[in-house]
């Protein structure tokens, strides 16, 4: 529960090792994926956008850039399938989850954690109500049950009205998950989390390789 021990001490301790010894054993990987973005699109390297945080503070969540400049100003916020926003690196970048890494970061800062509701949009946050609260009493995460769930959102929300399907489609269940993550917050839980999102990741990357070697 998001007001027991493990959520406001001990989940905080955890963090800051797991992602203390990721951001050492992984910052050549941050370097090599930096020079790509730049060789193929320029600056800037990361996305930052701002984003529902813990305790209703929002924060700007950092990604390594996956579209092509002011992409936001281009196009919704719900990346489509076959979005022409997103870059050639980017497209890999997200089909590995790479471009997530720069989180590990924001948990070790204590902006996120390693486990925990995935951050919303603030013009989604700013209507939560009832249970939905909850979301807000734990701190945002890499990756939680929402997450492994639609890990391939951009065929859930298809080529036209990214937007539109995921308010219909999407937000709703997503929100039910955040809430269950919320509810259920414990040492056992995020190790689970861990656990299927690792599964979940390597399937995708896998799946996408195996697609690219045979077209």
């Amino acid at each position: 529960m998001y007001e027991g021990i493990y959520n406001r001490y001990t989940k905080r301790l955890f963090d800051v090792l797991i992602s203390g010894v990721a951001l050492c054993v992984l910052w050549p990987l941050y370097v090599i994926i930096a020079l790509v973005i730049i060789v193929e699109d320029g600056f800037p390297v990361f996305y930052c956008a701002e984003r529902g945080g813990y305790k209703e503070k929002p924060f700007k969540i950092c990604k390594f850039r996956s579209m092509v400049k002011n992409a936001d100003k281009i196009g919704g916020g719900t990346t489509a399938l076959n979005d022409n926003r997103i870059t050639k690196v980017g497209n890999v970048l997200r089909k590995t989850k790479l471009d997530e890494i720069p989180q590990l970061g924001q948990v070790f800062l204590g902006k996120m954690s390693l486990v925990g509701p995935r951050p919303e949009l603030l013009k989604y946050v700013n209507k939560y109500e009832g249970n939905e609260k909850k979301i807000l009493q734990v701190r945002p995460g890499i990756t939680d049950y929402s997450s492994i769930e639609f890990i391939n959102l951009d065929e859930i929300v298809g080529t036209e009205n990214a937007d539109e399907m995921y308010e219909k489609h999407v937000l709703k269940k997503k929100n039910e998950l955040r809430v269950k993550y919320a509810e259920s917050v414990s040492l056992q839980t995020d190790l689970y989390i861990l656990y299927r999102t690792i599964v979940a990741v390597f399937k995708k990357a896998f799946n996408f390789l195996i697609k690219k070697e045979h077209r």
